[in-house]
């Protein structure tokens, strides 16, 4: 299910890369119906998402959610939403309607409830799906070894979204308490997109693709199904 694009730079890599997830999104309106985007925060979309806000896609009919979120306010530093809305909900794609995971209650275990109803309400099967992943095999907030990623990677649950407490590291920083979709929510996307950059990331990714292990390489339960496809956007 996993299809591999890779480039010798990065300017390639969002070139075809934003050419794909606009194909995409018009395919999917062009059916006359919604359509559901779901999106990562990190450094490495930026370009992407700056260039995709400019497509002249009908954005009102386009729903954009988090694939996680740190549990911090939009106004704190580390916000995937302030995130987006700084980079994604602009220009054209400002007309989009965005569907936040952050929500007011103290603690995501205790947000999970109107979270996944929030979730349950968007265009499924999700249109497209942009995942990225750390070094450690996480994506989303799964992370290796952290309180809730079991229930998280049942992909037999009907649950979309998951609290989680990742262990303190170098990866997660201090903001370990997330909200992430699950395995099972993640593969209610009808394409999920991989983009990673540099010789480390592509050798997690390789060694991920061979894993049994799924709870020490979270990215490998999305690399190993036969049930979503996958495509894999790398460059140096």
């Amino acid at each position: 299910m996993i299809s591999e694009h890779f480039f010798p730079d990065r300017e390639s890599l969002f070139s075809a890369l934003l050419q794909q997830c606009s194909a995409t999104l018009s395919a999917a309106l062009a059916d006359g119906r919604y359509a559901s985007l779901l999106v990562s925060g990190g450094s490495s979309p930026k370009p992407l998402y700056e260039q995709l806000s400019k497509q002249p896609l009908d954005w009102q009919r386009v729903s954009v959610a988090l694939v996680d979120e740190r549990w911090v306010d939009v106004d704190e530093p580390g916000s995937n939403q302030a995130f987006i809305a700084d980079t994604l909900l602009r220009n054209r794609a400002a007309a989009a309607s965005f569907v936040a995971m952050k929500s007011a209650e103290p603690t995501a275990e205790a947000a999970l409830a109107s979270c996944e109803q929030r979730y349950q309400m968007l265009p499924a099967p999700f249109d497209l799906t942009l995942l990225g992943m750390g070094p450690d095999g996480h994506t989303a907030s799964l992370f290796p070894g952290a309180q809730g990623l079991p229930a998280a990677m049942d992909k037999h649950s009907n649950a979309l979204c998951a609290a989680i407490e990742a262990i303190p590291s170098e990866v997660t920083g201090a903001l370990t308490e997330r909200m992430s979709m699950s395995v099972y929510g993640l593969l209610q996307s009808r394409r999920l997109v991989l983009l990673i950059s540099g010789e480390l990331k592509l050798a997690v990714y390789q060694r991920a693709c061979r894993s049994t292990d799924t709870a020490l390489t979270p990215i490998s339960a999305l690399l190993q199904q036969n049930q979503v496809p996958v495509d894999v956007y790398w460059a140096p």
